[in-house]
């Protein structure tokens, strides 16, 4: 079980915090640094200061670590156009010596569109789905050739499809609850199909249908990686956990019938049951970002114990 760390700056983290995160993920031997890709804070949350982009900020973290994978869970569809998408994170691939990966949604909050006068289209999965081809066919396309598209969306004319990543293949991630639309078009272009803050029973519901999805799609089930998104609250005891529970808004006992919390003991059976029913990586959403003692105790006491 891979365990990655999961953050959401636009409630409040500038460079600098995220870094410190980044290299204490790195250090304690998480799997990956993953930040969410939002320009407005949520809930209470002031969101000062302010909100840092996504591929800015893994831009700076791909040189200023080492190992760690980086990526998006998940990058706005509507932030960016896909020609310009695709050179970004093949531009921070190359920065990072190959350790990036794209999730890539729909984009779904209307408010931040509002606020920095982004466009908010309301057909967002069709222009997902051509972004998708568009990305993937970008970097696909072989050196000295060209590439073309012609979709209801977007146009391309003879993309030198440039530059190209420094992996063969940058791994992309594709999630949510959607029963036919979401599968279907993990089957088609994912490499790992994701799904933030789901129960055990709708976690297996969705992979499931993912996994018929992508057999009927001809590829083996096998072939993705399934992974599980969920707030994370541990504490030595449960004292420890109803403080770090209140340092971010929550309720203990809401945090663990939804989320990973309670003791490391705990939380490891829960991780388990996960595993059972075939998640094989698990996004920890930390939401407190100063609390680097939070992923002290993670590692030593969670990580350690699942091999």
């Amino acid at each position: 079980m891979d365990l990655r760390i999961f953050t959401e700056p636009q409630q409040g983290a500038d460079y600098d915090t995220l870094l410190a995160v980044a290299r204490a993920t790195e250090e304690l031997g998480f799997d990956a640094f993953f930040r969410s890709d939002h320009y407005l804070s949520m809930g209470s949350s002031d969101g000062l200061p302010g909100p840092t982009d996504a591929w800015i900020t893994l831009a700076g973290l791909a040189r200023e670590t080492k190992r760690i994978r980086l990526g998006t869970l998940m990058t706005a569809g509507t932030f960016r156009l896909p020609g310009v998408l695709a050179i970004q994170v093949a531009q921070v691939d190359r920065m990072s010596g190959g350790r990036v990966e794209l999730g890539l949604g729909a984009g779904w909050f209307e408010e931040e569109h509002k606020a920095y006068g982004i466009p908010f289209p309301k057909e967002k999965f069709g222009r997902l789905e051509e972004q998708l081809a568009i990305v993937t066919g970008l970097w696909e396309t072989e050196l000295g050739k060209t590439f073309s598209y012609e979709g209801q969306y977007y146009q391309l004319t003879d993309s030198p499809a440039l530059p190209k990543p420094a992996q063969d293949r940058i791994p992309v991630l594709i999630g949510g609850h959607g029963a036919s639309r979401t599968p279907r078009l993990a089957a088609r272009y994912a490499d790992e199909f994701n799904i933030p803050f789901a129960s055990l029973e709708d976690s297996e519901r969705q992979f499931g249908r993912v996994r018929a999805a992508a057999e009927a799609a001809g590829r083996q089930a096998g072939d993705l990686v399934y992974s599980n998104a969920l707030v994370v609250c541990v504490g030595k005891n449960d004292a420890e956990v109803a403080r770090r529970a209140a340092a971010i808004g929550r309720d203990m006992d809401e945090l663990k019938a939804n989320g990973l919390a309670g003791s490391p003991a705990e939380v490891v059976d829960k991780i388990g049951r996960y595993a059972a029913i075939g998640s094989s990586r698990v996004y920890l959403q930390v939401l407190d970002l100063d609390d680097l003692d939070h992923l002290e105790l993670i590692s030593a006491r969670v990580q350690s114990q699942l091999g």
